[in-house]
């Protein structure tokens, strides 16, 4: 590239140029994802758009609406917005602790009206972004010095911790991997995660005990789903049933007797992928699987030819963080992992989740948009 168009990048860049370098391609993806999920809900209502398919579609574009909004601001403001995000969710946060509204036994949502937000989500989001402009800040190559460690973890146990007073063990998890991922990606040496793995290990029987006891439940039905087949267990167990009597190709469209039957809870959020993949078999399964895919190697490769710390440490958090919440739906519906409430993104019923990753989406094509964009030099630096 010129040195004209390197200093006209140090500048900004015109509306026209931010719009022919979004990856419309993974923005394809993206409303499949979504597409699928609206097509799913429709079915497991009984062929009806409400209660949840009219309000997936109309959340999912005004989500777009702001992925793009994001996408195209310039990814120095969103550096600058960083820490005042963060900090405003984190009390967000402490006032679900305070006054937040209780549904099924957990407090994790505020109440505004007609209208529930989940802070817990928006912080997934929030600590990728504020981690980024953290090491933005810190010396290049020196992300591994005991100095360097105490801010980022701090950023991440505090709203980990409160999230899991909620309680809500999957969501902490996920807020522990995308922070402790952003950290590995700056360069914080392997070593200490080891370290870290090995004293988690140790006060395992510690956290055994601080567990309440639905949650100690769902462990042991993990590892032996029959023991309470009526009870803690039923959920998996309906899930592996609907999964296998999809068969390779689904019992169809409107025809999956499990959803249909309410044998499987939550079947428009935790377990939607359940009711897909009964109604259209490990081929429709496999078609999901390969839609993520497609949107994680395409947001990998974009975060890899961003030319910033900042927006690269964003863009591959974001992938991170997406990735995790897949994997762990995914895994949880199988059997593989138990079963803590994570939805599936863009397809799951839920406005938090939904807006909260578009955001982060937003963030990672605004990242590769202005891949280029020169960053300031470290404004602040521990002593």
């Amino acid at each position: 590239m010129s040195l004209a168009i390197r200093r006209h990048e140090r500048s900004g860049l015109t509306v026209l140029e931010r719009l022919q370098r979004i990856q419309w391609l993974f923005v394809v993806l993206l409303i499949t994802l979504a597409g699928i999920g609206a097509v799913e809900l429709y079915s497991v209502a009984g062929g009806q758009m409400d209660p949840w398919a009219r309000a997936h579609i109309w959340r999912f574009l005004f989500a777009l609406g702001l992925f793009l909004l994001v996408a195209m601001v310039d990814i120095r403001m969103w550096m600058a917005a960083a820490i005042p995000i963060y900090v405003v969710t984190l009390a967000s946060l402490v006032l679900v602790q305070v006054a937040g509204a209780t549904y099924g036994g957990a407090t994790r949502w505020l109440t505004f009206g007609s209208l529930n937000v989940q802070p817990s989500e928006i912080m997934k989001i929030a600590l990728v972004l504020a981690l980024a402009r953290v090491y933005q800040s810190f010396e290049a190559g020196k992300a591994s010095h005991p100095k360097y460690l105490v801010l980022p973890l701090a950023m991440i146990a505090v709203p980990a911790g409160i999230v899991a007073l909620q309680p809500d063990l999957g969501t902490a998890v996920l807020l522990l991997i995308s922070g402790l991922g952003v950290m590995a990606l700056a360069g914080v040496h392997w070593l200490y995660f080891v370290g870290a793995g090995l004293a988690a290990a140790a006060a395992a029987p510690l956290a055994w005990n601080a567990l309440h006891a639905y949650q100690k439940s769902r462990v042991l039905t993990f590892l032996d789903p029959e023991r309470d087949p009526l009870g803690a267990g039923y959920h998996i167990i309906q899930s592996k049933i609907a999964l296998g009597s999809g068969g390779a190709f689904g019992r169809g469209f409107g025809k999956g007797t499990q959803s249909h039957l309410n044998f499987v809870p939550e079947k428009h959020t935790d377990f939607i992928f359940t009711m897909f993949g009964e109604e259209f078999g490990m081929a429709g399964g496999v078609l999901v699987l390969v839609l993520f895919a497609g949107v994680i190697v395409l947001g990998l490769k974009m975060s890899a030819g961003v030319e910033n710390r900042f927006g690269r440490l964003v863009a591959s958090g974001v992938i991170m963080t997406l990735f995790a919440f897949v994997f762990v739906n995914i895994a949880m519906v199988t059997g593989l992992l138990p079963v803590v409430g994570v939805p599936l993104p863009l397809i799951s019923y839920g406005g938090t989740v939904m807006l909260a990753m578009m955001f982060g989406l937003g963030l990672l094509m605004s990242a590769h948009v202005h891949r280029r964009i020169n960053m300031p030099r470290p404004l602040a630096r521990p002593k």
